[in-house]
């Protein structure tokens, strides 16, 4: 049997690693609201008089970020593009006189920074109608879909929600199939015919054993069932969670809850360093612009990203291999505290258990052990001072080709 490998999107996917979401839109304007809140909205309330999605990339790209997601329709059905379905939209704002276009404006600031395009859409749709008939609204999502696919240049990412789809039969087949005829190479995530999948919980982290290959999905936070998948595929996972602790929209009341540094950086080794990808929410304020604390920490974050990397030391060409292992040698004590491995994953994952040690007086001292490695694993390790390091995998499904294998020295 043929392992299963990614498609090259796949790997140019995985290869951004963290991402910017932006939560955003007319709920932003309200504050307290809720996911599924049974309180009306009114459309001539969203006016973000100094929208700045510029500021947005700009922030974004300084901070290391390859690619931003934004909400370009949530659950309440709130369009930020002035769609032809619906009159609950920016064109019934106040903000330019009906004539605003988020979107329009989002997309031309991820590419003048240099940022792959991602767009959230919610299936669920609190405003729609047609929503209660499934072919229906099939025909009004195939329909707004395609207008953010048609006319706004390439997309690269499509992120669509589960929460509250839990009891609606969408006829994923008919809608994929249009979305691939739009845009052949759009990354689709987690619904429908997905190129890359949701990790499981809104707290940016992975478990410690993770693997791209899978045959089920969670589907979302609100509802407890896995979808089973017709066979296993390559599905790279995908940590999604907050700057701030309790909201992924905007509020006055909640800046006392930015994450700090120290656990930026945790969650940056419980995902990136468990081989997924990273994706920070950050909530656009009223005025339309990125909050100032916010920002900053963004940027500490990304900067202490950079440190991670700055002390290396040695790279797999410095190493022996001999079966499954790879050796380096130094003349003299190395303080180490982080190695950082990749397989070559355009021919599958093979690695299933691995460890990292050092010899001293002819035993292995072991000081991590670990499952996948796949795209990345960042062995960060209290500082050791060693003369020799060994990788040594000792469980793999077929032959073990790594990519990169880098060792760093300690940086306190």
């Amino acid at each position: 049997m043929s392992k299963v490998t990614p498609t090259p999107r796949q790997i140019e996917f995985q290869d951004w690693e963290f991402g910017i979401f932006l939560h955003f839109g007319l709920r932003t304007f309200y504050e307290g609201f809720i996911d599924f809140d049974e309180r009306k909205m009114d459309a001539s309330n969203f006016i973000p008089q100094n929208l700045d999605c510029r500021q947005w990339a700009k922030t974004a790209s300084e901070a290391g970020a390859k690619y931003m997601v934004l909400t370009a329709k949530h659950h309440d059905g709130f369009a930020n593009w002035p769609t032809k379905l619906s009159e609950f939209s920016v064109k019934n704002a106040d903000w330019k006189d009906g004539k605003g276009d988020i979107i329009d404006e989002y997309t031309k600031a991820c590419r003048e920074f240099g940022l792959a395009v991602g767009i959230y859409y919610s299936p669920f749709d609190a405003d729609c109608p047609a929503y209660g008939d499934p072919k229906e609204y099939d025909d009004f999502f195939i329909t707004q879909v395609s207008e953010l696919l048609e006319n706004y240049g390439k997309i690269d990412i499509l992120w669509f929600d589960g929460c509250g789809s839990g009891d609606h039969k969408y006829d994923w087949p008919r809608i994929t199939k249009e979305i691939r005829r739009l845009q052949p190479e759009i990354l689709i995530f987690n619904m429908g015919d997905p190129d890359f999948r949701w990790v499981g919980n809104e707290h940016g982290y992975a478990h410690r054993k993770i693997f791209n290959v899978t045959d089920s999905l969670d589907v979302a936070i609100d509802v407890a069932c896995r979808d089973s998948i017709s066979e296993a595929r390559w599905l790279p996972p995908e940590c999604d969670c907050r700057l701030r602790k309790k909201n992924w929209f905007y509020s006055d009341n909640d800046e006392n809850t930015i994450k700090s540094l120290p656990e930026l950086m945790g969650l940056y080794q419980y995902s990136v360093g468990r081989g997924c990808n990273l994706l920070i929410n950050i909530a656009p304020n009223r005025e339309g612009v990125l909050p100032e604390k916010d920002t900053t920490r963004i940027l500490e974050f990304g900067k202490n990203i950079q440190k991670l990397y700055k002390n290396k030391i040695a790279g797999i060409s410095d190493f022996t291999r001999q079966d499954n292992s790879w050796t380096i040698e130094f003349p003299a004590d190395k303080l180490v505290d982080q190695v950082v491995i990749m397989e070559d994953i355009s021919k599958g994952e093979s690695v299933r258990r691995y460890e990292i040690f050092t010899k001293m007086y002819n035993q292995d001292w072991v000081f991590w052990d670990g499952y996948n490695i796949g795209h990345k694993a960042i062995c960060k390790f209290p500082a050791v001072s060693v003369n020799n390091l060994t990788l040594r995998v000792t469980d793999a499904d077929g032959e073990v080709t790594l990519r990169s294998l880098d060792l760093h020295e300690c940086a306190l």
